[in-house]
């Protein structure tokens, strides 16, 4: 292990201005995103539109890293450029999707977690020598009647601290994320209540399995109040619980949040992430690592179609600076359209 190289690593994800592009959905998910714009998804399809992705002029100006998917980082160009490579040339940083998807929680009804564990460590090896230099694993929290149980929440926390653990081990910076997903009728408060009790058992177990905290990143979900909630929050409300969440749950000693965008629009999850970094300093650097968040517009504008390709790099490129500039607080809804 590394560990200043982790570290270097954990710092160049999170630099000024800079987030990181997650494209790291599995098979059924990319299905969905493709069904949505008539696209059949496969094999040939999904390398054209990720490399459409990863080919993009000027990707590393706001791109810090890409979260890739099994498939995609075995995948190589026509000229048999490997996808770790082709991003690296772009000064982007290749990361890799490790956990195995959420089962069902047994004994307890509604609740999941998340697979993978066993053969990770081999897995992490290969990853390696594929070119990854990160890795990422999502736990998945529901808030609902009686939920989440504390079983649940110490049952993730435990599987988030054994992989992160095992990714420092094979060299790789541990992207832990644990997300309180938005769906139901929820209030602001009570998301807070739940992400702070979700954080601060990630905290105890990732201290208890010896991880170095220097060399991870956290990837937390904003504050917010269920979609069906009849009271809905502003930016600055929203920016205010989830600051105020985490400086009580994670050490400053994490180099950055990154943080995800779960179900917000496009400008929604820029504008709070925006409100967030308009409060700094904060203990750690307040960055993003989003999917639908960035890559909603490029699929509208490429829709399968090649000729789309130039209209879908300069709509990516379009929502990652709009991303960057929210690092620095200087977003506005006005540049959604400049």
């Amino acid at each position: 292990m590394d560990l200043d190289a982790m570290v270097l690593t954990a710092h160049v994800l999170v630099s000024s201005g800079k987030g990181i592009l997650a494209a790291d959905e599995s098979t059924p998910t990319i299905a969905k995103r493709f069904a949505g714009i008539g696209v059949e998804s496969t094999e040939t399809s999904r390398s054209a539109y990720r490399e459409i992705l990863f080919t993009t002029p000027g990707l590393g100006d706001h791109i810090s890293g890409v979260i890739l998917f099994d498939e995609t980082i075995r995948h190589q160009t026509d000229d048999g450029t490997p996808t770790a490579e082709l991003l690296l040339h772009q000064g982007v940083v290749p990361g890799i999707k490790v956990d195995g998807g959420t089962k069902p929680l047994a004994g307890f009804p509604d609740e999941v977690v998340t697979a993978g564990l066993d053969g990770l460590r081999g897995r992490l090896a290969d990853y390696v020598t594929l070119g990854a230099r990160f890795a990422k694993w999502r736990a998945v929290i529901r808030i609902g009647d009686g939920r989440p149980s504390s079983t649940c929440l110490e049952a993730n926390a435990h599987a988030l601290a054994r992989y992160a653990a095992l990714a420092q081990e094979a060299g790789l910076v541990p992207i832990v994320e644990p997300e309180v997903l938005m769906d139901g009728d929820h209030t602001l408060a009570r998301c807070a209540e739940v992400t702070e009790a979700t954080l601060r058992e990630v905290y105890a177990q990732l201290a208890r399995h010896r991880v170095v905290l220097e060399a991870t990143l956290l990837k937390p979900n904003m504050v917010l109040p269920g979609q069906d909630c009849p009271v809905q929050a502003t930016d600055d409300e929203i920016a205010v619980a989830t600051i105020d969440t985490m400086r009580r749950t994670v050490p400053a000693a994490v180099p950055g949040l990154v943080f995800l965008s779960g179900g917000q629009t496009d400008a929604q999850a820029t504008a709070r992430l925006n409100a967030m970094n308009r409060r700094g300093p904060h203990p750690w650097e307040l960055s993003f690592s989003f999917g639908r968040a960035l890559q909603g517009p490029v699929l509208r504008a490429w829709r399968g179609d090649p000729a789309n390709r130039r209209a879908a790099q300069e709509a990516l490129l379009h929502r990652a600076a709009l991303n960057g500039a929210a690092r620095h607080g200087t977003y506005s809804a006005e540049l959604e359209t400049s």
